[in-house]
């Protein structure tokens, strides 16, 4: 099978295209025939910076990165009972781990997948896997979001972020939304009550009360983004947990609760993604497709850090 494989970090030119055998899978997994697979920064910054590869993979070489799919099953293992061969399936798979996802075929457990809905396409499928998974675990599962809190989302165009603004609006939060001016209009249209271009000078000043910040960038502003939550409130960090020691007693001085999250793969996190997609509540937005082949322009692409949404690769 059509395989990308690391043999070490470095630029988009050590992505090669190598001939591996297909994945035997486990009693509990599934095999996927892979139509498309969702790009992460996850995935540029494993392919770019040692430091990240050995922190996921170990001392295993050669690698093949990814863990987003949208595919058809093509074989099932003994204990299989949620699928069956044919089956239209997309997930997150295993991370934090070893998902090797960019492959013509995928050895799956069936907790980490959900049955794509009728109305949705293999690319949108698998552009809502990670990031999707990631803002609803940061705003469900960690900040405990309800009905009318005030949230602000930063990065509200990117990957994570133009999710975030869509599933805080399906629990009825009211969303201020950060990115820059000429994303303004995506922003609102993806359902927020507010905009804030980050370029400007002092641009969080006037934001106050917030009951859950979302934040994806870390820095200044994460220290800045400290002022606009409410005491109680909660700010889910989500880059890095090395959080710098002036912003932790910040937090702490003002009553602020700040927790590091790094997603995981959940079948009650994909299973919710899927009823979202299929009620419409989750319209994923595809900034640009290529094929499997282009993986390294993909990469490139990542790295202009301009992605409206989600890039996605197609077999």
């Amino acid at each position: 099978m059509k395989t990308i494989i690391l043999n070490e970090a470095g630029g988009v030119d050590k992505l090669q295209l190598a001939d591996t055998e297909k994945p035997q899978i486990k009693s509990n997994e599934v095999l996927v025939k892979v139509k498309a697979i969702g790009i992460n920064p996850v995935d540029v910054n494993a392919r770019a910076y040692d430091g990240v590869l050995n922190w996921i993979y170990g001392d295993i070489r050669p690698v093949v990165l990814g863990w987003d799919i949208a595919g058809e099953v093509s074989e099932i293992g003994d204990n299989i009972t949620d699928f069956k061969i044919g089956d239209r399936v997309f997930g997150m798979v295993n991370f934090f781990g070893n998902g090797k996802a960019y492959a013509e075929y995928v050895a799956a457990p069936e907790s980490h997948l959900a049955l794509i809905p009728d109305n949705h396409t293999f690319e949108e499928a698998a552009a809502a896997t990670l990031a999707a998974v990631t803002a609803y675990q940061a705003l469900v599962d960690v900040a405990k979001i309800k009905k009318n809190d005030r949230v602000l989302i930063h990065a509200a165009s990117g990957g994570v972020g133009h999710f975030a603004v869509q599933i805080a609006k399906y629990f009825g939060a009211y969303v201020i939304g950060t990115s820059s001016a000429n994303n303004k209009e995506f922003v609102l249209s993806m359902g927020a009550d507010e905009h804030i271009d980050y370029t400007q000078k002092d641009s969080l000043n006037m934001v106050r009360d917030i009951d859950i910040a979302i934040d994806t960038i870390q820095g200044e502003t994460l220290l800045k983004s400290i002022d606009a939550v409410r005491p109680g409130g909660i700010i889910v960090t989500l880059p890095s947990p090395e959080i710098p020691q002036n912003t932790q007693d910040k937090t702490e001085k003002q009553g602020i609760n700040l927790e590091f999250m790094m997603v995981a793969s959940k079948k009650e996190t994909i299973q919710s993604i899927a009823g979202l997609l299929e009620n419409k509540s989750l319209i994923p937005h595809i900034h640009r497709t290529f094929s499997f082949e282009e993986m390294a322009k993909a990469h490139l692409e990542m790295e202009t850090k301009r992605v409206v949404g989600k890039i996605v690769v197609t077999l």
